[in-house]
């Protein structure tokens, strides 16, 4: 294989991909909720940012129990997003715009409206009657095990026709697939060939440590007060207080990324993302993150609140040392969590955090997941209760309020009354502090987080060494968090001052630095040996 055509194929390494939640980008319809058309309409932003490709969140026929992670339909786009038609032409207009799509794949469960299930349930001697996890209940008539649900309580529910419990890691709307089950296997992937054949350019799989279960059903061991703490999810959740040991990241879970990797080793091109949580995400991604698994892995080590240059270092050198050969995916925002510029900024976050932010994330070795807004620095949203959506959030009110603060709509136009996301109230509330940051407002100031953002992301794709190079850290004190990206011959070194201060550091003697300009952040010119970084500032430079 050519080096031109090696890298076309692995087009995805050092890929930013932004993350599109389609409730929540562009309302086309007028029904207060993001589409597909509107996707297209805002696709020409997507590609300002210089993104090489977009991940699309669930879009699939759903009951919307879960916002579309509970589908019915594997094979079909829900009315409330639009038809097979629109996404087609929106695959072919991020293509025109050099841009791949990934979509979002959700295998180890599905929607209790699918007709798998509707057969499933109706008795023990129906063809799909394995497909799901039942089980008999204990003789007092409680369930099989303490599996716990991360959304809250137990993890079975009762179905009287079959006088069986059923598993469900999530909401008891999202019965479990039994992949102990070759046919259910079989039927996942056939799923995933139908999406890869209408031309789509990856996929970021959904929770896929969690595919298979422990055949033998035992019980999750308790988990110690003092170590009752999640990715995801908050200490007062009872999920915290077991280790999971059982209810997922089973062995026989490497041989289905093997069949994955081997699927779509047919359609050149085509990438894998995983999304793993588990006891050791780190050591599961180095597992999972192989030459015949998945192409790249995505956790939530850095969708946290400590934000310390020491506990950053220590998570990339932790998975360095971890992932011989592997390649990782880094993003600190998504769909699930408090946005970035909040959990690490607080209420009243530093105007040069969101765009160094964008420069962290995008410096570290590996691909960039980048989540709608973070371009604008959109801070979280203050949701009321009684515009709350998300049952996680309904659950668990006041303590921990959801995900929905981190779900509201795009501020495209700040003087439009719905700034510029449809034409009726949308589907959650628009804040002010967003329509303050409206796309609108920000394009036209040169200063702003979006085109500060731009520049960046423009700049980085000049950088081999930003791309793919190998990165090692270089000692220096808190706040700055410093390390060397290197590549073919081209030496960086990258430097972050993480507080709203300036600093002074004095440079390791590891080359004369020459300072690289053209990303557009603050930045300072050593004097000696000494560097004087302002507050949020970085600094980019050649070792010579």
């Amino acid at each position: 294989m050519s080096t031109a055509v090696s890298k076309a194929a692995d087009w995805w390494r050092g890929a930013v991909i932004y993350q599109i939640y389609p409730r929540s980008f562009m309302d086309s319809n007028g029904d207060g909720i993001g589409d597909l058309p509107g996707i297209i309409a805002r696709l020409d932003h997507v590609a300002s940012l210089g993104a090489e490709a977009i991940w699309v969140s669930p879009f699939f026929r759903s009951p919307m129990a879960d916002f579309g992670y509970d589908i019915a339909d594997f094979r079909d786009v829900d009315p409330m997003f639009g038809t097979l038609d629109d996404f087609d032409r929106l695959l072919a207009k991020a293509h025109a715009l050099g841009i791949k799509v990934m979509i979002d794949q959700v295998l180890s469960h599905c929607s209790i409206e699918h007709p798998w299930f509707a057969e499933s349930r109706q008795d023990r001697s129906n063809p799909r009657a394995d497909w799901f996890v039942w089980a008999d209940p204990k003789p007092d008539g409680t369930p099989p095990n303490n599996w716990l649900s991360l959304f809250g309580g137990g993890a079975w529910t009762w179905e009287p026709r079959r006088e069986q419990y059923y598993l469900h890691n999530f909401l008891s709307s999202q019965p479990q697939l039994n992949f102990h089950n070759a046919d259910v296997r079989a039927a996942a992937l056939a799923n995933l060939e139908f999406w890869l054949e209408r031309g789509v350019d990856g996929m970021r799989l959904d929770s896929i440590n969690f595919c298979f279960h422990d055949a033998r059903l035992r019980d999750n061991p308790p988990k110690p007060a003092h170590l009752r703490q999640g990715r995801g999810f908050s200490a007062d959740n009872p999920y915290a207080y077991q280790y999971h040991h059982y209810n997922n990241t089973q062995p026989e879970n490497l041989a289905l990324m093997e069949e994955l990797r081997a699927l779509f080793d047919r359609y050149p091109g085509a990438t894998t993302l995983g999304e793993i949580s588990s006891e050791d995400s780190l050591g599961t991604m180095a597992e999972y993150v192989t030459d015949t698994r998945l192409h790249m892995g995505y956790s939530f080590e850095l969708l946290v609140e400590d934000s310390s240059a020491a506990y950053i270092r220590r998570t990339v050198e932790d998975l360095e040392s971890r992932m011989q050969g592997g390649w990782p995916c880094w993003a600190v925002s998504n769909h699930d969590v408090v946005r970035a510029v909040t959990r690490w900024g607080g209420a009243d976050p530093s105007p040069a955090l969101a765009p160094q932010l964008v420069a962290l994330v995008c410096s570290l070795r590996g691909s960039v997941c980048l989540y709608q807004g973070e371009e604008l620095g959109l801070p979280e949203a203050d949701v009321p209760f009684d515009a709350l959506q998300d049952p996680y959030g309904k659950a668990f009110w006041p303590r921990f309020k959801g995900r929905d603060g981190c779900r509201t709509p795009m501020p495209w136009d700040s003087d439009a009354d719905d700034a510029g996301f449809g034409s009726v109230a949308p589907w959650l509330p628009i804040p002010d502090a967003h329509r303050a940051l409206a796309m609108s407002r920000q394009d036209a100031d040169p200063a702003s987080t979006l085109n500060a953002s731009r520049r960046f992301l423009h700049w980085r794709r000049t950088q081999p060494a930003l791309l793919r190079g190998a990165i090692a850290f270089v000692d220096a004190p808190e706040p700055v968090l410093a390390f060397v990206r290197e590549f073919e011959g081209q030496r960086l070194l990258v430097a972050f001052n993480l507080s709203d201060a300036a600093v002074g550091w004095t440079l390791p003697d590891i080359g004369t630095p020459r300072v690289i300009d053209g990303h557009g952040l603050p930045t300072a010119q050593p004097d000696g040996g000494t560097l004087e970084l302002p507050a949020r500032g970085v600094f980019f430079a050649a070792l010579d």
